[in-house]
C-alpha cells in the first residue's frame, strides 16, 4: 500500500506513539485506544519509527482490523486503522475532536507492602470432608458481554460490578441450592482464572494473544504456535508488563466482601499462584521487557499476592487456594523446546528439577509465617476442553517432592480422571496435610452415580483417614470465561450429586 497525501475519512481517535515499535510498547497503546472504539470506528496513529511502516500491516491481519491508508512526511508517518471493517461503520463522530495521548506508555507507580499489614481475621472452620467447587462457574451470556465491553473500556467499573453482582448472586444461589459447605463467587469478575490480574495490577495490561506476534523476534514460529493453541488466541487475553508490577487495588478482596455480605459460610478465593503468574507474565519472546531476569519479576509477584493474602485474611477469608496448572506442563514435557500455551505459559523453562523447585521457592515466599489451614494448593492437567485425549497425563509422583515441600495446608487435587493415576500414590504426603480429592470429572456431561462417587470416597478416607479428605470436582467448571467445559445446570447436578453421596456415607460409617 503506498502513502496517500490525505486520507479519505476522517479520524475518530488520534494518538502520537512517538519513536515506539510494535515491540516496545505501541501495540499496548493501540489496543488501549481501539479496544473502547465501536467496530467501524476510525483510529489515527502517529509514529516516528520507520518499522512500524512493516509490522502494522499485519498485525492489522491478524487481528481482523483494516488498514485504510497511511500518509508520510519525512520521518513521520501516520497510520489510519478501522476496527474490524469499514463496512460495520455506522456513523462519524464529526462531533467529537480527536483525543491525542502522549507517546509514554510506562507509567511507574511506586506501591509497597504497608509496614503494618492488617491482623488476620476470625474466619468459619471448613469441616472435614466438605463439598466446595474449585473456583469458576460458567458466566451467563450477559455477563460474557460485560466481561468483554468492561475489558474494552465500553462500560464503566461501577456498571461492570452492579451486573457482576448480579452474576455472583445466582452462582451462590446454585451453590446453595446442592448443599456445598464452602462457598466461591464463581469468578463471574474474571475473564479467566489466572489472566485477570492483568486488569488490576499496575502497569500490567490484557492483549490479545494475537497482538504478541508483532512483539515477537521470530514471528513465523510464533505465529505457528498460535495455530496450535488450547483456545483461539482472538479469544484468549494475555498479562504484558510494561513497567514495575504495583497492587493500588485489590485483586480478590472485592470479591469477597460482596459474597460475604450474601452468606455466613466459609468462603474460598483463588488467585494464581507465584510460578503460574511468573511463567506467565515472563515472556522471553519479546524485544523489550521492563524486567531484566525472570527473577526479578518473580520477586515483585511475590509481593503483590502476598499483599493480597494478607487482607483477604484479614477480611475473613476461609481458604485461599493458590493455582498452579503449569507445574503439570512441567514434569509431563521435560525440557522439550515446544512451547506449550496451557494456562498461557509462553516463557522458557529449565530442567523439571529446577522449575520445581523455583515453583516452591515463590509459594513459600509469599505464604511464610502465615496459617496453613487457611492456604492452599490446586493442580490440574488443563482445562479448556472437554476431550480427555488433549489434556495432559501422568500420576502425582513426580511432583510429590514439590507437595511436600510447600507450607500450605491443603492439595486440591485433579484425582477423578483416568489420566491423574492412581491417589495411592498421594500416600506420601505429610499426615498434617489436606487433600481435596477430585471425585466427579467436571469436563463430562454425565452426572456421576451416587455409588461412583460414595467409591472415591470410602477410598479416599481409608487411605488418609476422614479428618484430611475435602470433596471438590477435578477443576473448575469454566476456566476460561468464553470456554466453558460444563453449564451451569451441569456443575449444579455434580455438586448436588457430591453432597448426597457424601451425606450418605456419613449415615453409613
Amino acid at each position: 500500500m503506498n502513502p496517500v497525501e490525505k486520507y479519505p475519512h476522517a479520524a475518530d481517535v488520534s494518538f502520537d506513539g512517538g519513536d515506539l515499535d510494535c515491540g516496545g510498547g505501541l501495540l499496548l497503546l493501540i489496543r488501549r485506544h481501539i479496544d473502547p472504539m465501536a467496530r467501524g470506528g476510525l483510529l489515527e496513529i502517529h509514529s516516528t519509527d520507520a518499522s512500524v511502516e512493516g509490522d502494522l500491516p499485519a498485525w492489522c491481519r491478524l487481528t481482523g482490523n483494516e488498514l485504510m491508508s497511511w500518509t508520510r512526511e519525512g520521518s513521520r508517518r501516520s497510520y489510519l486503522v478501522c476496527k474490524g471493517a469499514l463496512s460495520e461503520r455506522i456513523r462519524h463522530r464529526t462531533q467529537e475532536a480527536p483525543r491525542i495521548a502522549s507517546g509514554s506508555n510506562t507509567h511507574i507507580v511506586s506501591v509497597s507492602i504497608p509496614d503494618k499489614l492488617p491482623s488476620r481475621a476470625p474466619a468459619p472452620a471448613i469441616e472435614p470432608l466438605s463439598v466446595m467447587g474449585i473456583g469458576s462457574w460458567p458466566r451467563p451470556r450477559w455477563m460474557l458481554q460485560a466481561v468483554h465491553e468492561h475489558l474494552e473500556g465500553r462500560i464503566s467499573e461501577s456498571d461492570f460490578q452492579i451486573t457482576a453482582d448480579d452474576a455472583v448472586r445466582l452462582t451462590l444461589e446454585a451453590q446453595l441450592r446442592a448443599g456445598v459447605d464452602v462457598i466461591t463467587d464463581g469468578e463471574q469478575r474474571r475473564d479467566s482464572y489466572a489472566s485477570f490480574v492483568g486488569s488490576r495490577l499496575d502497569n500490567c495490561q490484557l492483549i490479545p494473544l494475537t497482538d504478541l506476534t508483532a512483539m515477537v523476534d521470530d514471528r513465523e514460529k510464533f505465529e505457528t504456535e498460535l495455530r496450535a493453541l488450547d483456545v483461539p488466541a482472538s479469544e484468549v487475553r494475555h498479562p504484558v508488563v510494561y513497567g514495575p508490577l504495583g497492587r493500588s487495588r485489590p485483586l480478590a478482596v472485592h470479591e469477597f466482601d460482596f459474597l460475604r455480605s450474601l452468606t455466613s459460610k466459609p468462603v474460598k478465593i483463588a488467585l494464581p499462584g507465584p510460578y503460574l503468574l511468573t511463567r506467565t507474565m515472563w515472556l522471553d519472546c519479546l524485544t523489550d521487557r521492563p524486567y531484566q531476569t525472570r527473577e526479578d519479576l518473580a520477586r515483585d509477584v511475590v509481593r503483590v499476592l502476598r499483599e493480597e493474602l494478607h487482607f483477604l485474611l484479614a477480611a475473613g477469608v476461609a481458604m485461599v487456594q493458590f493455582d498452579e496448572p503449569v507445574l503439570t506442563e512441567v514434569v509431563f514435557t521435560g525440557e522439550k523446546t515446544q512451547r506449550s500455551f496451557m494456562c498461557g505459559a509462553l516463557s522458557e523453562k529449565k530442567s523439571p528439577d529446577q522449575e520445581l523447585a523455583f515453583a516452591a521457592e515463590l509459594l513459600n515466599a509469599v505464604v511464610a509465617g502465615l496459617p496453613t489451614d487457611r492456604t492452599a494448593i490446586h493442580i490440574c492437567r488443563g482445562n479448556w476442553t472437554r476431550d480427555e485425549a488433549a489434556a495432559l497425563h501422568g500420576d502425582f509422583r513426580p511432583l510429590l517432592g514439590f507437595l511436600n515441600s510447600v507450607n500450605v495446608g491443603t492439595c486440591f487435587l485433579e484425582l477423578c480422571t483416568p489420566r491423574a493415576g492412581e491417589m495411592e500414590v498421594l500416600r506420601e504426603l505429610p499426615d498434617d496435610r489436606r487433600i481435596g480429592m477430585g471425585v466427579v470429572n467436571q469436563k463430562h456431561e454425565r452426572i456421576e452415580t451416587l455409588d461412583e462417587i460414595d467409591a472415591k470416597i470410602r477410598t479416599s478416607v481409608a487411605l488418609f483417614g476422614k479428618e484430611r479428605v475435602l470433596l471438590t470436582p477435578d477443576c473448575g467448571f469454566a476456566t476460561f470465561a468464553d470456554n466453558p467445559v460444563a453449564s451451569a445446570k451441569v456443575a449444579e447436578d455434580k455438586l448436588r450429586q457430591m453432597v448426597q453421596a457424601r451425606d450418605r456415607f456419613r449415615e453409613r460409617s
